[in-house]
């Protein structure tokens, strides 16, 4: 049976994937903000005897999983899949970035150094068919990077605070490794869209205060995911009528 062109075998596949990744997400997600090694020998003895399965993340990456293989489809070749890879590898992480930012407030810097570290991976994967794939992840981590360096150091001059914390400034430049030059741009101004549209819903209705802080991480993953699912080009065309306020016309 075959669903898309994707046999059966392989959404089962990733839905038993998911209980696991699930799981690891869960108990990453109680380590890393207490700065602890999530990999040790506690997951045999502390989690495993206060074991409770975290039904709403094992569902949350079971939909990631599912819905990414249905969308970009398996295709003949390694390099051809590389995308489907890359999405299937950061998507937990990305879960664990929106989850420990909402609660705490911070992103923790191994989190952001394993997203550098795989992006590193793939820019040397996608080198190996197209340089200039390569060159396009290097300029989208220089630039990820350097407009919220650019919001943080700006915004901290003239309101005396941060605008921005430095952890969204290191998960831009991993992001911007990960998906290039172009699609930074688009998760960027998504981000701020999303950003500007949910902290006017959770002030009215009062889940949050106006004088407390909102984490922007959520709304970079939210980016990011949107990004990974819908077309450049219709993203492009859908940002462009929204911040031209209809003026645009391709």
């Amino acid at each position: 049976m075959y669903i898309k062109d994707i046999h059966i075998a392989f959404y089962v596949i990733a839905v038993i994937a998911s209980i696991f990744i699930g799981q690891l997400v869960d108990w990453a997600n109680k380590r890393l903000p207490e700065y602890k090694k999530v990999f040790s020998k506690d997951m045999l003895t502390e989690y495993k005897m206060k074991f409770r399965p975290n039904y709403s993340i094992i569902f949350c990456i079971a939909v990631i999983y599912v819905t990414l293989l249905y969308t970009c489809g398996v295709k003949q070749t390694l390099i051809a899949n590389l995308d489907l890879i890359k999405y299937l590898i950061i998507a937990p992480m990305l879960v664990s970035v929106f989850v420990i930012d909402y609660r705490h407030q911070i992103i923790p810097n191994r989190l952001n150094l394993l997203l550098f570290e795989i992006g590193m991976v793939f820019a040397f994967l996608y080198g190996m068919s197209d340089i200039a794939i390569t060159i396009n992840l290097l300029l989208g981590m220089v630039v990820g990077a350097g407009i919220f360096f650019l919001i943080t150091v700006v915004g901290g001059f003239i309101y005396g605070k941060e605008a921005m914390g430095f952890g969204d400034v290191k998960l831009m430049g991993a992001l911007g490794l990960l998906f290039g030059l172009s699609n930074i741009i688009v998760i960027t101004l998504l981000s701020f869209l999303i950003g500007a549209i949910l902290s006017i819903v959770l002030l009215v209705t009062r889940i949050r205060k106006s004088n407390e802080y909102i984490p922007f991480g959520p709304f970079i993953v939210l980016g990011t995911f949107i990004s990974m699912y819908v077309p450049f080009e219709t993203i492009k065309a859908v940002l462009m009528q929204i911040f031209t306020l209809g003026l645009y016309h391709p």
